[in-house]
């Protein structure tokens, strides 16, 4: 893996690199609410999916990036029709990574949040039963609850008929979980833009042309305008290009 921009070092980007390059903001207790960054892998002609999963598009070093996404965190949001096309399950985490999670301050395991606004989730699924710590289920006041909660997890209800994610974000950030690593799907991106939360997108392109048909990383709401971001660090192994974009204030 070469980092082709701001500079190219002499040596291959390590762990550290990654550390330095995808920390999130160094006094999060100066922001007004949790720090949100969205984590894509799209083809070069901007499908999100191959077969209808992400699987087909990635790469060992994209999943350097989505692995150290999940270190970084204090939670890792996904929207629920990824979370069951995925099959998600609870974080792993290596006892090495845990240690390194203490020692940045974090817990040894990040939870895993999904938002849904019907409350359509399995309690007997993956994401609930193979898992070291409880999922956080974000969703709705009409949505069923119960048996969610008997299963274990968390259930935060942010808003009346759909989820208010400025509100949903609100109550991460009250539980301490302020470092917020998106994995998607399109539709919560779309949301996220259209709110205007995203504060960092991590956007590998495959070298791939996937052909008509997938959907875009953001697809659904649209947003009431675009949100200049910044390129902050473009990385290339293989053909696969890991660019970083920080929104820019004001912009």
């Amino acid at each position: 893996m070469q980092l082709l921009w701001p500079t190219t070092p002499a040596e291959p980007v390590s762990d550290a690199d990654l550390e330095r390059l995808y920390g999130y903001p160094e006094d999060m207790t100066a922001l007004t609410r949790p720090w949100v960054q969205v984590n894509f892998v799209s083809s070069a002609d901007g499908a999100v999916a191959v077969d209808e999963l992400s699987e087909g598009l990635s790469h060992p070093a994209d999943k350097r990036i989505f692995l150290m996404g999940r270190l970084l965190s204090d939670v890792i949001l996904v929207g629920a029709g990824t979370a069951r096309a995925e099959g998600y399950r609870g974080a792993r985490v290596t006892p090495e990574r845990a240690a390194r999670r203490v020692s940045l301050g974090l817990s040894e395991v990040p939870p895993i949040a999904v938002v849904t606004r019907s409350g359509e989730l399995d309690p007997a699924g993956p994401l609930f039963t193979d898992t070291k710590v409880p999922p956080i289920v974000i969703t709705t006041e009409k949505a069923p609850r119960a048996a969610l909660e008997d299963a274990g997890a968390d259930v935060l209800v942010a808003g009346t008929d759909d989820v208010d994610l400025r509100r949903a974000l609100a109550l991460l950030g009250e539980r301490g979980l302020r470092r917020v690593d998106c994995e998607g799907g399109p539709a919560l991106f779309a949301d996220l833009i259209a709110a205007d939360l995203v504060d960092q997108l991590c956007l590998t392109v495959a070298p791939l042309l996937a052909g008509a048909g997938a959907s875009r990383i953001a697809h659904g709401r649209p947003a009431p305008e675009p949100r200049r971001m910044d390129l902050a660090s473009a990385l290339f192994e293989d053909g696969f290009t890991m660019l970083r974009y920080r929104r820019r204030e004001g912009g």
